[in-house]
């Protein structure tokens, strides 16, 4: 019993010594300070679970916890903070029929990652000319983790992509393990493709992939729908970034299972990378070709990067040359 309580203890003060290192006030040293002083505290209940004064040791250890969880679970996400620029903004959007107001487009024209001219825009369009829908795959951490984007097309050859992403502070980045300790905000942007995906083909050189979803129109619309309504719910009510839960691909499985019955879940969901795969199997991709073949059709990476700067009207025609329509 007693290895059993100890491992208890060490899996809990794991646990509450991350969750310390990313949220406990006082910025790196106040973080560092407070994490070590629980991995201090936990050395001294461990070494009373194997001395006499075992039970003192664990309700001691159990009251200190609970006291932490309490503390965990009154933080609370927030609109209201110092957010780097590219997260400034929350989309949010109005419909009137067919008649699609989104507020908070963003456009920016990107240098670099750091030099950019900033645009937030206010766009309408109109759900009786969305005619396509693209999935976009974009690696930046090797072939397991990838970020999704979806691009509605219309008539008229204009494009609008969501993405969900992190909301972070100017001061912070990216991090998948302060994903699971309350680090970031979640956040839905609309972009533009000359921004969204010339910023990863471009500036952050990703290895970006496009694929033609093969889904009813009236889905399609229902997909743009259901991020305009989650987008106005997060600027209504902030929620915590979660790197499981609440993220690029298992937010937008959500929003799709309520719209294509049956949408099974599986484990490339939660692997981003291989959501290919998954839409593949599920029939939403062209199947009249292999997935590889796809796949080698859909890299926009190079005729992205050939385009030109982000600010070329082709760019979204550019990068679909040789991609097969539905």
């Amino acid at each position: 019993m007693t290895v059993i309580a100890a491992l208890l203890i060490i899996l809990a003060a794991t646990w509450s010594a991350l969750a310390l290192w990313y949220q406990a006030p006082g910025g790196r040293t106040g973080r560092a300070s407070a994490s070590a002083a629980w991995l201090l505290f936990t050395a001294v209940c461990l070494t009373g679970l194997w001395r006499s004064w075992s039970a003192g040791a664990l309700l001691v250890f159990a009251l200190t916890d609970a006291a932490l969880l309490l503390w965990w679970a009154r933080l609370v996400p927030s609109n209201e903070r110092d957010w780097a620029d590219d997260v400034a903004r929350i989309v949010q959007g109005t419909v009137v029929g067919d008649r699609v107001t989104l507020e908070n487009v963003r456009n920016f024209d990107w240098r670099s990652a750091t030099d950019y001219a900033p645009r937030w825009e206010t766009r309408v369009y109109d759900l009786g000319k969305l005619n396509t829908l693209d999935l976009i795959v974009s690696y930046w951490s090797g072939r397991t983790i990838a970020h999704i984007l979806f691009s509605f097309g219309f008539d008229d050859g204009t494009h609008v992509v969501f993405s969900v992403e992190i909301r972070r502070e100017k001061t912070e980045a990216f991090s998948e393990i302060g994903g699971f300790f309350k680090e970031f905000e979640l956040c839905i942007i609309a972009a533009d493709e000359r921004d969204i995906v010339f910023l990863r083909t471009n500036v952050r050189r990703e290895d970006t992939y496009l694929f033609r979803l093969n889904l009813p129109t009236e889905a399609m619309r229902s997909l743009l729908l259901a991020y305009v309504a989650e987008g106005n719910a997060l600027a209504r009510a902030p929620r915590f970034y979660h790197t499981i839960s609440e993220n690029c691909t298992t937010l937008v499985w959500r929003m799709l299972k309520r719209i294509v019955r049956p949408l099974p879940f599986s484990y490339r969901v939660l692997l981003s990378g291989y959501l290919p795969e998954y839409v593949y199997q599920v029939g939403g991709l062209d199947r009249r070709y292999p997935l590889e073949e796809l796949r080698a059709l859909g890299y926009v990476s190079d005729r992205a990067r050939g385009s030109g700067s982000g600010s070329s009207p082709d760019f979204s025609r550019d990068i679909r040359a040789g991609v097969p329509s539905l």
